[in-house]
């Protein structure tokens, strides 16, 4: 199997692990908690962009660090429900055989990716991780995909972004990358397809098969 790809971003949530469900259960821990009420999932995805940290400054600015170290401990301590979905560590692992360089691009802030990294036993699979916490502008800024490509010397026909977001596409364009995305649990599925149309995958086995170039 030969890859089509030098370089290979990939988001994590949605992407790599379904870890939607364990982010609204972790923000209604603390909003619970400090603010007395529930978010629907419509409301915590509006408030996605920035990092949680500066989410969390913005709507607890008096109680930032109580706040902040309870949301870890619950994310940290429930991230069970939230596994590698069917294919990845092997899709993962086969690239990296391939010698592809692999990255992570996404808006989460440092300390939710590797503890969902270290979790799910990939970390050490990425050559790079650029979290929301790494760049100035957060996606869809291209940034974090031009910091990779810098890192390693890449050309932007060399390198993919794989995501479920829209924010994901407008990142890749604006970067000249290629652009993959996924909608196995996007919860912006038809947006995504309405965007991307041509190359949307809803099986790890199809992008598999879009990554590879087969004999």
């Amino acid at each position: 199997m030969n890859p089509k790809f030098k370089g290979v971003i990939f988001d994590i949530d949605g992407t790599l692990t379904y870890t939607n469900q364990l982010i609204f259960d972790s923000f209604n821990h603390i909003t619970v908690k400090y603010l007395d009420r529930a978010y629907s999932k419509e409301e915590i995805i509006a408030l996605f962009g920035p990092t949680e940290d500066v989410i969390f400054k913005q709507l607890f600015p008096n109680k930032f660090e109580e706040v902040k170290k309870d949301y870890y401990e619950y994310y940290h301590q429930n991230h069970s429900i939230a596994l590698l979905y069917d294919g990845i560590k092997e899709l993962l692992i086969d690239l990296k055989k391939s010698e592809c360089i692999l990255g992570i691009y996404t808006g989460k802030g440092r300390t939710s990716s590797l503890i969902t990294l270290n979790f799910l036993g990939v970390r050490e699979l990425f050559d790079l991780i650029i979290t929301g916490d790494d760049v100035e502008n957060h996606k869809p800024s291209p940034e974090g995909i031009m910091k990779f490509m810098n890192e390693f010397k890449l050309m932007n026909n060399q390198v993919i972004m794989i995501g479920d977001a829209v924010s994901d596409i407008q990142a890749a364009r604006d970067s000249g990358v290629e652009i993959a995305s996924v909608i196995w649990d996007s919860y912006s599925a038809e947006k995504v397809k309405s965007l991307n149309p041509e190359k949307c995958f809803s099986t790890v086995e199809e992008l598999r098969n879009f990554l590879f170039k087969f004999p």
